[in-house]
């Protein structure tokens, strides 16, 4: 069965501020939304609300992801249950190698599931760890660092693929996945991303400003959001009308003035 995320009427507030007003969006397996819209407009709030940061508080609306109400899931539970969140800035984690990190997360998630499980062993997370690394193109040094503790931007948008390779979510939420990246790098991890959307039917939220990320992970809709809500949806031709023309003619139609969204 297939896997979705449906969000309906939500809204959500950061410290007694209302940032989301209504959102509205369904995402299923192997599909590709592209999320866009300038900054303050609540993109990023509605990625951190969905993965259950604390800080962001749904005030209204429902979130029913794969049959289940979300927002009265914990953060860690809806990871379990296939939610990633891939984030604009990864935070270093000094003294946790990549491959322990990983090793743990298997671990959590199966012992959620029972109890008794003894846990992958070493031999086992070795060979599957290699083989990711393998097929994903990351250096199998990786391993032994520090997750993104020195890491370039490129380096920890790879060892986030590595960590969507390993844990096999279901609906991955890309916060600026290309943010920071050069060409070479952006071309890596969308060829990692097209290569999980083929082998996971893993559905993609992609939240960016820009075209040049679109132009290596094929969008099937693309939605604008402004003042909390998303106001446009469309196919791949919404983002080139916004690379060609900016966001000036939505404000207008919408009635929004550009100090709102500053």
């Amino acid at each position: 069965m297939t896997a979705a995320l449906e969000i309906k009427n939500l809204h959500s507030a950061v410290e007694d501020q209302q940032i989301l007003k209504g959102v509205n969006l369904t995402v299923r397996q192997g599909e590709v939304h592209a999320l866009m819209g300038p900054n303050g407009s609540g993109k990023s709030t509605l990625a951190y609300t969905l993965a259950g940061h604390p800080f962001y508080e749904p005030t209204a609306g429902e979130v029913v992801y794969d049959g289940q109400d979300l927002l009265e899931m914990d953060a860690d539970e809806r990871s379990r249950a296939g939610l990633f969140l891939a984030f604009q800035y990864p935070v270093a984690i000094p003294g946790v190698t990549v491959a322990n990190f990983l090793r743990q997360s298997i671990n959590s998630r199966r012992k959620a599931e029972n109890p008794d499980d003894k846990g992958i062993s070493i031999p086992a997370f070795r060979r599957l760890l290699k083989q990711k690394m393998t097929e994903f193109n990351v250096d199998h040094k990786f391993a032994g660092r520090y997750l993104n503790d020195g890491f370039s931007g490129g380096e920890k948008k790879r060892a986030e693929i590595l960590q969507m390779a390993v844990l096999e979510p279901k609906i991955a939420i890309m916060d600026e996945t290309d943010s920071g990246l050069d060409i070479d790098a952006l071309k890596v991890v969308s060829d990692g991303a097209n290569r999980l959307k083929s082998e996971l039917n893993l559905g993609m939220v992609l939240i960016t400003h820009y075209q040049r990320l679109l132009d290596y992970i094929k969008p099937d809709y693309v939605h604008i959001m402004l003042e909390g809500r998303i106001v446009e949806s469309g196919g791949p031709e919404l983002a080139l009308e916004l690379e060609k023309h900016g966001y000036g003619w939505v404000m207008e139609k919408h009635g929004v003035s550009a100090a709102a969204e500053a």
